[in-house]
């Protein structure tokens, strides 16, 4: 009778896991938990560097230094202690409360609020889209002014007329050659803006393809994403005009969607598998739990001084069998609820429940499915039922549900005859 998840079935079972996780660390019991945690990692700092300052201290400071030293490291060990129970408590308050924690949410799922909408991401290639700047127009060099030496004045001027006359020649012969050359780069301005006028323009065109091209990949991409959001509400569309017609397998993707929702305690997975028969509008279900080894058998922790050791003292048998026969209870009035308040189109009349464990059987080594409790509800009758108050072993009573008398020990109920047998 194994049920395949659909794709809604998952979508909302991971989106619900991650919920239920937040707010079952935004619980009591784990905001005392993660506290009595930070306060054994701090008492174990402390300790260390103790006894580190012993270890440095002077002959005289060292046993007093040792002393603090070994109270700061009990205080480390009864926090480890404290901590190790602080974790056992949290998981016994969540077996404990298994059908209250669903009491507090509902349980429908409206499901317009998974039709998705497509998101357009930023462009990732933002630097194409501005035009390179053109050059600036290139600049002749300013143009060589020829400067004649003085000529000699005084006795210099008497004397000095030849030397005069080979300076203004050399003067006049330098500003030639400058000026030809200023001359030859005025000349070579034109093919140089030109040059440059032609790398901007190839830029500026490698610029516009590599643009065109990244436009191009990014509108396909994000056509992509409209075509798959298209597709999901299309399939979403289909799925509540299913449901609506009541299809079978509709319905049970449904039904896997509620109880995907349905997040148990780490320490008590619960799994299913389920049957929508639409001629008897009727679930047939079957609740798969742990075996009574994966509930915590410690009822506290506590350091011994003495021995350096933590001890652990077992919780009474007794409690171990009533917390194990109350969860396997909780479960079951639980997924009745749930269903049922999920349902809010009344689809779902009744449900046949069977809460069944995998274990190893003892006699024969080999695996063993053991089954603790079956009972058939009717909708009618479970919803005049106010959950809150009640008392899980006699409202299953009232139920005429078949339920083991040892569920820890793993006695069977017969189920040879089905669920209503």
């Amino acid at each position: 009778m194994a049920t395949k998840k659909g794709f809604f079935a998952e979508l909302q079972r991971q989106a619900a896991q991650a919920q239920r996780r937040q707010q079952q660390a935004a619980s009591a019991a784990a905001r005392a938990q993660a506290t009595m945690h930070r306060q054994h990692q701090a008492a174990l700092k402390q300790a260390e560097r103790a006894q580190a300052q012993a270890v440095r201290s002077s002959a005289a400071q060292q046993k007093a230094a040792e002393r603090e030293a070994q109270r700061l490291y009990d205080e480390a060990r009864r926090a480890e202690a404290d901590a190790m129970n602080s974790t056992i408590a949290a998981q016994f308050e969540e077996i404990d409360s298994l059908l209250d924690a669903t009491l507090e949410v509902d349980d429908y799922i409206d499901l317009e609020k998974l039709r998705v909408v497509a998101t357009k991401p930023p462009f990732p290639r933002p630097d194409l889209d501005t035009a390179l700047q053109s050059p600036p127009p290139l600049q002749a060099p300013p143009e060589p002014v020829y400067e004649e030496p003085p000529a000699p004045s005084g006795l210099g001027g008497l004397f000095g007329r030849k030397k005069h006359a080979e300076s203004v020649a050399e003067a006049q012969a330098m500003f030639a050659q400058q000026h030809a050359a200023w001359e030859a780069e005025v000349a070579q301005l034109p093919m140089k803006q030109l040059s440059q006028l032609q790398r901007h323009e190839q830029a500026e065109e490698e610029r516009v393809s590599q643009l065109a091209a990244a436009r191009e990949a990014f509108d396909a991409e994000c056509q992509a994403r409209e075509a798959q959001v298209e597709r999901e509400n299309a399939e979403l569309d289909a799925f509540i005009q299913r449901l609506a017609t009541r299809d079978e397998e509709a319905v049970q993707e449904y039904v896997s969607m509620v109880l995907g929702n349905s997040v148990y305690p780490d320490c008590f997975p619960v799994s299913y598998d389920h049957r929508f028969d639409s001629a008897l509008t009727e679930l047939t279900m079957t609740v798969y739990v742990p075996p009574p080894s994966a509930l915590p058998a410690i009822k506290e922790h506590k350091y011994v001084k003495a021995k350096d050791e933590i001890t652990a003292t077992p919780l009474p048998l007794r409690d171990q069998k009533n917390r194990y026969a109350s969860a396997v209870n909780q479960v079951a009035l639980r997924t009745l609820h749930e269903v049922f308040e999920a349902d809010r189109d009344r689809v779902v009349q009744t449900i046949a429940l069977l809460v069944t464990t995998k274990t190893i059987n003892a006699a024969t080594g080999q695996p063993d499915q053991v089954d603790l409790l079956a009972v058939a509800v009717d909708r009618d009758a479970f919803e005049s039922f106010d959950l809150a108050r009640i008392v899980h072993a006699e409202t299953l009573k009232l139920l005429k549900a078949s339920v083991s008398k040892d569920a820890f020990g793993l006695a069977r109920i017969d189920t040879s005859k089905g669920v209503r047998g």
